[in-house]
């Protein structure tokens, strides 16, 4: 098991797209054999940053199997004009 944080940084005028399309792009992620768990956070200090938690079987079946899937595609069409506010997009092992 693996997780993968992303933080945005997502301006006012654009939240409600950002979430709106997020949780679009959620269906299709959470379809997939490889994806285990989904948290979507929005700041309270600071409605302006995100960050979304992402549980997977492992960073190959990430970066490989969900990649290459159907449900990768259908994910990354809600999410792709997004892809400049991302501040960080890495993989974690939980300490035990």
């Amino acid at each position: 098991m693996i997780v993968e944080y992303l933080r945005y940084t997502i301006e006012k005028a654009n939240q409600t797209s950002f979430i709106d399309d997020y949780k679009k792009g959620a269906v299709p992620l959470k379809k997939s054999k490889y994806c285990q768990s989904l948290e979507f956070c929005q700041c309270v200090e600071d409605s302006s940053k995100f960050i979304i938690r992402i549980q997977w079987s492992s960073a190959d079946d990430h970066l490989k199997g969900f990649r290459g899937s159907q449900e990768f595609k259908e994910f990354f069409t809600h999410i792709k004009k997004y892809i400049d506010d991302i501040d960080e997009m890495r993989h974690y092992s939980v300490v035990e």
